[in-house]
């Protein structure tokens, strides 16, 4: 809330260089604000007595602005990439999936690594929980298991995570 829009009986007045003024009415806050040609925004809403400053608000909207934008260029979007294998995978075909994995890991996104089993592959799941342990040890130097294989529906999955 902004000059007029303030209808506390008192406030806690800050000044325009961080100093304090005492607590006053809002008419008298708002006097000493137009004074200074500023406005009088209030800061803490919920304080007892509410707290008001007086600043340039449309400057005061441009920082909040300018550091929204600064904290979401630093943000990284980590993205989770998966890789499917199937239980009769040969060697050849999993260290290509391995490199894969190893690529999407290095560039800092987490890979979920899913066994489907389809027809009667389903049948021997139990035999084929070794390639999703073998797939991890692979990438044990660069990687650490966040979520382990667990069963769902017809696939096993598991989540790799770079290692801090």
């Amino acid at each position: 809330m902004i000059n007029e829009q303030i209808k506390d009986k008192e406030v806690r007045l800050i000044g325009e260089s961080g100093e304090q003024l005492g607590i006053m009415s809002a008419k008298e806050a708002l006097k000493v604000a137009q004074q200074a040609e500023l406005d009088l925004v209030k800061i803490a809403p919920t304080a007892k007595p509410p707290v008001c400053k007086i600043i340039d608000y449309g400057k005061y909207k441009y920082e909040l602005v300018r550091k929204e934008k600064e904290a979401k260029k630093k943000q990284k979007i980590v993205e989770i990439k998966e890789i499917r294998l199937s239980p009769n995978i040969e060697s050849n075909d999993l260290n290509t999936k391995i490199n894969a994995a190893k690529k999407f890991i290095s560039k800092g996104n987490k890979v979920k690594i899913t066994l489907r089993f389809r027809g009667r592959e389903m049948a021997h799941m139990h035999n084929s929980k070794h390639i999703l342990d073998d797939f991890a040890e692979h990438l044990a130097d660069i990687a650490t298991i966040e979520k382990a294989p667990k069963l769902e529906g017809r696939s096993i999955s598991m989540v790799l995570t770079e290692k801090k």
